[in-house]
């Protein structure tokens, strides 16, 4: 299960717990499209406990899109580096 709670106070911050995987990432892909053009997002990862490749891919996506991940987990963040190489 992913829970989402979203703030605002000049940039948007989606803080996300839970599991990260396939069903959620078309949840949160809706989320980030319906955000005005040009604010600052980011996505809190502090409290994502699972995550599947598929996540990983979404979240690397993320960055690529200037969309900051905030609090990223080490296994994450290194699960995200060796995508990008190719590993």
């Amino acid at each position: 299960m992913l829970r989402v709670e979203r703030s605002s106070n000049g940039e948007v911050v989606f803080r996300l717990s839970g599991r990260i995987h396939g069903e959620n990432i078309v949840q949160l892909e809706e989320l980030l499209k319906s955000e005005e053009q040009g604010r600052r997002v980011s996505l809190d990862l502090k409290d994502v406990t699972l995550v599947n490749e598929d996540a990983v891919r979404f979240l690397s996506r993320c960055e690529s899109e200037r969309i900051a991940l905030t609090n990223c987990p080490a296994y994450i963040r290194e699960w995200i580096t060796k995508q990008r190489r190719g590993s």
